[in-house]
């Protein structure tokens, strides 16, 4: 079977990879471990956006550059880039709703539109056989529906916090995969990454 697959990178990451010691991850070989072994991992659209600087953590752009590097050397990759938009918000006490305070934010807008919109059009090209959506994102439960029912279509769900999939998104997809800890560690890059040229990337010390 010929699969594409479609990663929502905050959504995987605040979902999966954030409290793990497994950042380092290699989303192709990731995906092949959640297929059959006669399924074929032709493209990897990965759905993210440049993160900024904030206060508390000003190295967090360069460990993602450093990363996106990483997966700029496996050849079935495709970035799509939304935005990365820092704000302030007014939000009230729990202890004294009558007082507010402003608070740093962040909002990372685009992934979803874009993972529905190349998904819908990839299945009405006749690119893949298989897709694997690795997001818990309800925004999706359209667009997989649309590719499963009317283009005639699989599409895998990948669940990705080990907890129960939401039965309205599960119940559009034709089969459900769940993450494990085991399943990221298996799909690392190696520490360096070897370029052709022989330069070499080197994860992040600390993350």
């Amino acid at each position: 079977m010929k699969v594409y697959v479609y990663v929502d990178g905050f959504n995987l990451y605040y979902r999966a990879l954030k409290n793990s010691q497994h950042k380092w991850l290699n989303l192709h070989r990731l995906a092949e471990r959640l297929l059959n072994s006669g399924d074929n991992v032709e493209l990897v659209r990965y759905f993210t956006a440049r993160v900024s600087a904030r206060s508390g953590d000003k190295d967090a752009p360069r460990r993602q550059q450093l990363l996106f590097n990483a997966l700029k050397t496996v050849p079935t990759v495709r970035f799509h880039y939304g935005k990365f938009l820092p704000k302030t918000k007014r939000r009230p006490l729990v202890s004294d709703p009558t007082k507010f305070v402003e608070i740093h934010d962040t909002e990372e807008k685009g992934s979803d539109v874009n993972l529905a919109v190349h998904l819908l059009n990839d299945g009405w090209q006749g690119s893949y056989d298989v897709a694997l959506v690795l997001s818990q994102d309800t925004d999706l439960i359209e667009p997989i529906r649309l590719v499963t029912q009317q283009l005639g279509l699989k599409v895998g769900l990948v669940w990705l916090d080990g907890r129960r999939p939401n039965k309205d998104l599960a119940s559009v997809a034709t089969f459900v995969r769940h993450v494990r800890s085991s399943d990221l560690a298996a799909a690392q890059f190696p520490n360096p990454i070897v370029r052709p040229n022989g330069t070499e990337i080197h994860k992040p010390a600390k993350w």
